[in-house]
């Protein structure tokens, strides 16, 4: 593994550090300010369009996708360190970019999976930034953590599907730029092979049947540049059975195929997380005076910094080592570092972003840093994708496996 970047993403990096510093930060106050006298708090705010623009204008979209046809076509190796800088400002800068989940993994399952009718409908406004998605997955009455629990029905009549059930905490779904969800259900729910009863299938959000309930709330916040956290329910939901992604069966390896690359883009982020709370942690130290002398100079907080710096080091270097495997040997060659800094990288963050809360007092949870979301997102993510215990218990079985 090679530990100096190529020319192109150097390159990148430099355009995408000046356009975080010109355009991103700038606007996060404005667009705090902007969505306040919106007539809905789901609706976009008028400077992020702007900075989609800008960021286009600039040849920095669709960063995340390796295939050229669609995307950048740069390599997991070559995305990592811009995915982190987007983590600075994960409220904004994803999505400026074309690079929010859960658009990046609903467009990489159009791009591998669906046919050419459903890109031409689905996947070309996606990569244009036109509409928003949703992966709609977790269910609110089972463990959703074993996908094979889940209830959803997808059964066939004549030359439709009848899709029913309910599904929550649907990321992306209260935005009404949100046009089409992805929904895994059961096709076949008595199957003997648990792995082959799920299947993926397009359901628009105009279909008759398809209802989005209320907003989950993650820690109190709704979450509204992400497009909020939905509950949704299909009461019989109507679709063309070429709505079908794949083919009748195809859904868990679907989904698996997903989460993959999800699940490192996340931790890519969260790195640039953590590197948000240091500065702000050092910006706090060097401005405030307890006890007589500056924060800067209590030995507690120099721990805290140390600490916080040895540990990005750490994490970043397992996910870079997980990216260069990934683009070597394939996302199933790299399953143990997948699950490794799946585990790793939300735990250490949230502490990082904990001990930035600490030597902010009051004002880290309150609305005028940005610590509290941080900590919030970064705590979900020992959650999402797969809870930290179900990851342990995979990586666990396959390292004890070498000794039987």
């Amino acid at each position: 593994m090679d530990f100096a970047f190529d020319a192109r993403t150097e390159e990148l990096r430099a355009k995408l550090l000046a356009f975080m510093d010109e355009y991103v930060h700038p606007a996060e106050q404005v667009a705090h300010e902007q969505r306040a006298r919106l007539a809905s708090p789901w609706d976009t705010p008028q400077v992020v369009e702007d900075l989609k623009a800008e960021a286009r204008r600039q040849g920095l979209w669709n960063l995340f996708l390796p295939d050229a046809e669609y995307g950048a076509g740069l390599t997991n190796l070559q995305y990592a360190p811009l995915a982190e800088i987007t983590g600075r400002s994960p409220q904004l800068a994803p999505t400026a970019t074309n690079c929010a989940a859960p658009d990046t993994g609903n467009m990489e399952v159009l791009a591998q999976f669906a046919d050419e009718a459903q890109r031409k409908q689905w996947l070309e406004p996606l990569l244009a930034g036109e509409i928003r998605s949703a992966f709609a997955m977790t269910e609110p009455e089972v463990a959703s953590s074993d996908a094979t629990n889940i209830t959803t029905r997808i059964e066939r009549d004549g030359d439709e599907y009848v899709v029913t059930g309910r599904k929550w905490y649907i990321s992306g779904a209260m935005n009404p730029d949100c046009k089409i969800f992805i929904v895994m259900g059961k096709t076949d729910p008595d199957g003997a092979d648990i792995r082959r009863q799920q299947s993926m299938i397009l359901v628009p959000r105009d279909t008759p049947g398809v209802t989005v309930d209320r907003a989950m709330q993650v820690f109190g916040y709704e979450d509204h540049y992400h497009g909020g956290h939905a509950e949704v329910t299909f009461d019989h939901a109507r679709v063309p059975v070429s709505n079908l992604i794949g083919e009748e069966g195809g859904g868990f390896g679907i989904a698996q195929a997903r989460l993959g690359p999800g699940r490192i883009h996340h931790c890519m982020r969260l790195i640039g997380m953590a590197e948000r709370a240091i500065e702000l942690m050092c910006r706090r130290a060097v401005s405030r005076d307890a006890f007589g002398k500056s924060l800067a100079q209590q030995g507690v907080v120099h721990n805290w910094i140390a600490d916080a710096r040895v540990t990005v080091e750490q994490l970043r270097l397992l996910v870079l080592k997980t990216a260069w495997l990934m683009d070597t040997v394939g996302n199933r060659g790299a399953h143990t570092e997948i699950q490794a800094i799946k585990i790793a990288t939300p735990r250490a963050v949230v502490d990082i972003i904990d001990r930035a809360i600490q030597l902010h007092g009051a004002g880290g949870v309150s609305q005028d840093f940005p610590l509290a979301e941080l900590y919030a997102g970064a705590r979900t993510l020992m959650i999402a994708d797969g809870p930290d215990e179900v990851h342990q218990r995979s990586l666990a079985r396959r390292e004890i496996k070498r000794y039987l």
